[in-house]
Formats: C-alpha cells, structure tokens, sequence
C-alpha cells in the first residue's frame, strides 16, 4: 500500500480530540463534483453496499469518530457510494448504470473506480482533478482511517514526501505521545 507515494509528517490536530455529535457530511457525486468545480479538494468515496457487515462497522465506528470526521469534512469532499445504487450516474459524457448479476449486481461507476475489483468496503481517493490517486479495500479504523486521511490530504501534494512506512511510524509515535498527554 502507497508504495509509490513519499511524504514528511506535520500533523494538525491531535488524535483522539472528541468533538459532540460530529457527523460526515456526505455528499452525493454529483454534489462533490460540482462543489468541486467552485473550490477545490480532493474527494473520498467510500464505496459500500447496504448488506456489507465491514461497511457497517466503519458507520459505527470510523465514520463516527470526531476526529476522523473533522478531517474529512474539511479536507475532503466525502462522498458515500452504494455499489449497487439502481439510478444511472453521468459522468464525462458517460452514463453509468445498475447491472444486474447473479442475485445481486453492481453500478458500472463503482466498477470503475474499483478497475472490476469489486470489494466493499474499499475507500477511493481522488484528486482535485478528479483523478484518481489511492484505493484501499476493507474496513479502516478510525486511527488507520486518519493515518491516511492526513497521509493523502497533507503528504501526496508535496515535492518530497515521506514514504508511507516511514510516515505510518512517525504518526504511531506522535499518537503514542498524544495519548500520554491526555
């Protein structure tokens, strides 16, 4: 994961900062690429499906913890996906649609994004360009889910970036010192 990114790690906000009542403001595609097209940043999707036990547990946990809630809303345009949404989606002059499969089936935007690799949860991370920049399948604790939220939003757009096993163990440090702290 992330071999191909670097990055030097200067958190912003301390670990573990509890806000009351945070919530994800999640937007639909449509909402992010247009909120997007007026300011620009980069876009979360976190791909899931309504039956998916992973998913459910990053709703109860990840997706409701302050602090990871606090970084994507003001880092990110956090969008949340149903992979088998049954509403066509048009992007780029393309329109993506439900198709059906076996008992189940699958939007062709999720697959796409997914390069056919359908697995739920699995986060996907774009640019400000819209282009796509990671993509990490499973559950995220909502400590692994902030680790990569700064890793990506703060580390990926600098000259020299920190690889990300050398930024994984200067942020475990810092987390380990934050929690002593508190």
């Amino acid at each position: 994961m992330f071999g191909f990114m670097a990055f030097k790690f200067a958190p912003t906000t301390e670990i573990n900062t509890p806000t009351p009542q945070a919530e994800v403001n999640w937007y639909t595609w449509e909402d992010a690429v247009a909120a997007n097209a007026v300011h620009k940043k980069k876009i979360y999707i976190d791909i899931y499906t309504d039956w998916c036990g992973p998913c459910k547990y990053m709703d109860k946990t990840t997706f409701s913890d302050p602090q990871v809630v606090n970084y994507l809303n003001e880092h990110f345009y956090p969008v949340k996906f149903n992979a088998e949404r049954r509403e066509p989606l048009t992007y780029n002059g393309t329109t993506h649609v439900y198709m059906p499969f076996q008992n189940r089936g699958y939007h062709q935007f999720a697959a796409s994004l997914l390069e056919g690799k359908l697995s739920y949860p699995t986060s996907v991370f774009l640019t400000e360009d819209l282009v796509l920049e990671q993509r990490i399948s499973g559950a995220l604790s909502p400590v692994k889910m902030h680790k990569v939220l700064t890793y990506i939003a703060e580390e990926t757009t600098k000259a020299s970036p920190m690889p990300w096993n050398e930024y994984q163990k200067q942020y475990d440090i810092q987390y380990v010192q934050n929690r002593q702290k508190n």
